[in-house]
């Protein structure tokens, strides 16, 4: 019990202090110059910044949650030698059956359609 006390007393300590110094930190100020590319001394010819599609974006997130569900499940066949196997099965299922729901959703609501 000391040892988990001591080591949420070094967290929320170190945690505290990260956010003080982030906090404290200067903010940049960007302005026109800071924005512009360098293009050896001329005149840009175009904008830098490209837009960026949201849809790429989801598609990353929804890549993370399946790779979580996967590392979710990787341990199950180690599950059998437990002491309530099927307690194990119960909430594997329950997580696959709640992230099928989010993909359903997400399908439903039109967030996986690309054009």
């Amino acid at each position: 019990m000391n040892l988990i006390m001591t080591v949420i007393t070094i967290t929320i300590a170190l945690s505290t202090i990260l956010a003080i110094v982030a906090f404290w930190l200067p903010q940049m100020s960007p302005d026109y110059e800071k924005l512009s590319p360098y293009e050896c001394g001329f005149d840009p010819l175009g904008s830098a910044r490209l837009p960026f599609s949201l849809r790429f974006f989801l598609v990353a997130i929804l890549f993370l949650l399946f790779d979580l569900e996967i590392a979710l499940l990787l341990p199950l066949p180690w599950g059998n030698q437990l002491s309530f196997p099927l307690l194990t099965f119960l909430w594997a299922s329950a997580v696959l059956v709640l992230l099928t729901l989010g993909l359903v959703y997400e399908w439903l609501q039109g967030g996986l359609e690309w054009a």
